[in-house]
């Protein structure tokens, strides 16, 4: 105990305390030397120079432990990621290119083939014969069936973009009870497979009524556009709903108070306002809604008989080249590359604004 009349400095008394043996470190106060000949903790050789001996490693180096190739590779892709970003470009792109391009090239193979030479092809056509894509016309009237998809497309589009945007900017915009359960309802109802639809929607547009008679002749729906234009809008409105409420609530109020208050509607508000700056969103759902229904097969075969004159779509045109005792398989691949030209013309044309559309949201300003 310190003598409190005690009044030299505790400082300037010698330190009496002998050095731990386990310390480590000398009365320097530096670390010792490291011993080269003891293993490493891990049970390994100590490391050697180029010239045998044992020495420490460089400065700036760690040591090396012994890797499996999986290791090496995460090792390697961890301090040269432009590897990684390159090999995953490769691979994207020849997954791409054999899911994609190449049946699109085995079709062109196949139209320029001759009728009866297609058994003999390899990478290249067994023979040229361009005059297919002229004869898919004269067969067949081919130029109806792709008239009656775009026609179809098209109505199904646009009844699918009013309706999604009026019901995009009542969920994106308006707080009202119960507009989170109707929005999960929308998303589940697009879950529900289509063929359910299909007995009681062929039961409904093949009864007659009479106040359609003056418009269908017999009262029906059957092989008229309603009964293709009807299912594929009720079918395809969710995910317009889902694409257009996301846009639509991002929309500041102030822009469309500003529209109030020069004496616009919601409705005027909408349109003039809302949509417009909204415009990638639409160019999206409505892209998607065209290619979805003008590529749509079962509905279209099983609510019309498959003629071009009662609004039959372009996959029964294709089919059609098909016989009793014959399939035209040249035809049918070059009337199935006709058929691409429009929706490729689409997407090119619209192309930027589906980008924007599907990649908004992805920043944070």
């Amino acid at each position: 105990m310190t003598d409190p009349r005690d009044t030299t400095d505790p400082t300037d008394r010698p330190n009496t305390a002998e050095p731990s043996a386990t310390s480590g470190i000398d009365e320097s106060g530096a670390d010792p030397p490291r011993d080269p000949t003891r293993r490493r903790p891990d049970g390994g050789e100590p490391a050697r120079g180029s010239d045998g001996d044992t020495s420490l490693l460089k400065e700036g180096r760690d040591a090396e432990l012994d890797r499996g190739p999986f290791q090496q590779w995460v090792a390697d892709s961890i301090e040269n990621p432009d590897r990684v970003y390159r090999a995953m470009f490769y691979v994207a792109a020849v997954f791409f290119l054999v899911t994609t391009l190449f049946p699109f090239y085995w079709l062109l193979m196949v139209a320029l083939t001759p009728e009866g030479q297609l058994e003999n092809i390899v990478f290249t056509p067994n023979g040229f014969n361009p005059g297919a894509f002229v004869e898919v016309f004269q067969v067949i009237p081919f130029h109806v069936y792709m008239f009656n998809s775009f026609v179809i497309a098209l109505a199904s589009t646009i009844v699918v973009l009013v309706v999604a945007s009026l019901a995009g900017y009542a969920f994106g915009r308006l707080e009202f009870p119960g507009r989170t359960p109707l929005m999960l309802l929308v998303l589940v109802i697009s879950f529900f497979p289509p063929a359910a639809f299909f007995i009681p929607l062929n039961d409904l547009f093949n009864t007659s009524f009479v106040f359609l008679e003056p418009i269908t002749g017999d009262g029906t729906l059957y092989n008229t556009p309603f009964a293709l234009v009807t299912p594929l809008s009720a079918i395809f409105m969710p995910l317009a709903i889902f694409i257009l409420t996301t846009f639509y609530g991002q929309i500041p109020d102030g822009l469309e108070d500003a529209a109030r208050v020069e004496g616009t509607t919601r409705l005027g508000a909408l349109f003039r306002v809302i949509i417009p700056l909204s415009a990638p969103g639409v160019a999206t759902a409505g892209v998607l809604t065209f290619i979805a229904v003008y590529n749509e097969f079962f509905f279209s075969f099983l609510m019309t008989d498959g003629q071009p004159e009662n609004w039959a779509p372009i996959l029964d045109g294709i089919l059609a080249y098909q016989g009793q005792y014959q399939v035209l398989y040249h035809l049918m691949a070059a009337a199935s590359i006709l058929g691409v030209i429009p929706v490729a013309i689409l997407v090119v044309i619209a192309q930027e604004k589906i980008v924007s559309g599907l990649t908004a949201g992805a920043l944070k300003e």
